[in-house]
């Protein structure tokens, strides 16, 4: 006889952050309250803080659960057997996609994190630095080998990161709202040819 399986129970943590995840979907984030989220976890106030020891830190630890996923996809992009050229477009291309994708799913959660940037809160400095440190673990694989001409790292960064500013930065992309995305994929399609070949073959002149 096969034995049903049994769903898992979250801990502590996992069931606050799960909580607190609704209610800003629900209510939003200056309605959203500690004590809100204690009575429905069943806890006192006092439980809650003993994980998060504010509001503001629940709220980032939300934005980075669900940055999660994506820079766990970045580091399998990093990690893959592809060229680096392919590697920087999937890359570029799991970034812009997953960002619109959770602005126009989940925009409360998407504009926490729109705000974390805005402020400079730790949740989006460490997500800064890991997004770029992923791209630029690309780009020095593509020097390394080879398939990047364009051997000045800091430079090569700068390229990557000021041209497609527009596509990869979740404060460019709310305010992008109102652009279809079959247009943002065409615009950001041709900017990452340009980033490619600029690398690819040094710094050539380009006409956008």
């Amino acid at each position: 006889m096969t034995e049903t399986a049994q769903p898992r129970e979250l801990s502590a943590d996992q069931k606050i952050l799960e909580l607190a995840s609704d209610h800003l979907r629900r209510f939003g984030p200056r309605r959203t309250t500690i004590v809100g989220i204690a009575e429905a976890a069943g806890m006192s106030h006092a439980n809650v803080y003993r994980y998060f020891p504010s509001k503001q830190a629940l709220f980032e630890a939300v934005t980075a659960l669900w940055l999660k996923p994506l820079e766990a996809e970045l580091r399998l992009i990093v990690e893959g057997q592809d060229p680096a050229y392919d590697k920087l477009e999937r890359a570029l291309a799991a970034l812009q996609h997953a960002y619109r994708e959770k602005r126009d799913a989940d925009p409360v959660l998407f504009r926490l994190l729109c705000e974390a940037i805005e402020k400079g809160h730790v949740v989006a400095r460490k997500h800064r630095n890991r997004v770029q440190n992923e791209i630029q673990a690309i780009v020095e694989e593509g020097i390394g080998s080879g398939s990047f001409r364009l051997n000045d790292r800091r430079r090569a960064m700068s390229l990557v990161f000021d041209l497609a500013h527009r596509f990869i930065q979740p404060v460019s992309i709310a305010l992008d709202r109102s652009v279809s995305a079959a247009e943002l994929e065409f615009r950001a399609g041709r900017v990452i040819t340009v980033i490619q070949r600029s690398l690819t073959f040094g710094d050539p002149e380009f006409d956008m």
